[in-house]
């Protein structure tokens, strides 16, 4: 994929197994330097730079990019910890702005360890471009709502770190509709999207349940720490798996499913600004 920075081309790769952006180092020396020859920019870099060039083999992890004739090639790349550290090593005036560039774009799709702080407004906004129905975008701006009293409730109890909150998003993911995230968006063919995003109403809701039940368990039980967090999230979770297996066993087939937006979206004749 192809990110922009000051008008200037990026090449990124989505790692899903570690579900992190890789850019292209070579990019991102010319993006910085304006060398009309940036692999050998980078050589004389690693020369100047000791400590560096003996790390340069865990810096740097082959990844498969789109080349310049359109085909696919093993490219040198770095995740966004990484190039910060090669971005040391080159004396540039871009350096900061490229810095804050490239922690938006590594932000973009960290999956859904802590909603993005972005407004409703822009959020209600982003969904009608993209095509969502307005009952759709109504249920989802709730769920958003309801994440982020979640997670204030976590940092209430003392958990902090994206790691942490990942790791409760997994558990309750896990308990109530029996796939972690992973398997989830594995299972709807989602790589770098958003898996709420991707959710049908019956999937929002019962998550928004379990989200929901675990904050009103957390504010009556003020749990401490990850242990006590992870307790209270199960719990939370086992009220949407509850609710989840008794409209299944009515419905007689499973509400998890692999639809994804693209299934559901309006086509563009139905969206109301292309209404005469």
């Amino acid at each position: 994929m192809m990110q922009q920075f000051e008008g200037l081309k990026v090449r990124t790769a989505w790692n899903e197994d570690e579900e992190k952006w890789y850019f292209s180092i070579v990019d991102v020396v010319k993006v910085l330097t304006d060398s009309a020859d940036p692999k050998q920019y980078i050589k004389k870099m690693r020369l100047r730079d000791s400590e560096l060039n003996s790390r340069w083999g865990t810096i740097c992890t082959p990844t498969e990019m789109v080349a310049a004739d359109g085909k696919k090639y093993l490219t040198q790349a770095a995740s966004a910890e990484q190039i910060f550290r090669i971005i040391q090593s080159i004396p540039s005036s871009k350096a900061e702005p490229f810095k804050v560039w490239m922690a938006q774009v590594a932000a973009q799709r960290v999956d859904q360890a802590i909603d993005p702080e972005r407004s409703i407004d822009q959020a209600v906004a982003d969904y009608r471009r993209l095509g969502y129905s307005e009952a759709w975008i109504t249920r989802r701006i709730k769920t958003i709502e309801i994440r982020k009293g979640l997670t204030d409730e976590w940092k209430r109890g003392g958990v902090t770190k994206e790691v942490d909150f990942a790791f409760l998003t997994d558990l309750m993911s896990k308990t109530w509709s029996g796939l972690s995230t992973k398997e989830y968006k594995h299972l709807k063919g989602l790589t770098k999207e958003n898996l709420r995003d991707n959710m049908t109403n019956m999937e929002l809701l019962l998550n928004a349940l379990a989200e929901e039940s675990a904050t009103q368990l957390s504010k009556e039980r003020n749990p401490e720490g990850l242990v006590q967090n992870a307790v209270v999230a199960e719990e939370g979770a086992e009220v949407a798996k509850t609710a989840k297996e008794d409209f299944e066993k009515r419905l007689g087939r499973s509400v998890v499913t692999s639809e994804k937006a693209i299934d559901y979206i309006q086509s563009p004749e139905e969206l109301p600004f292309n209404k005469r």
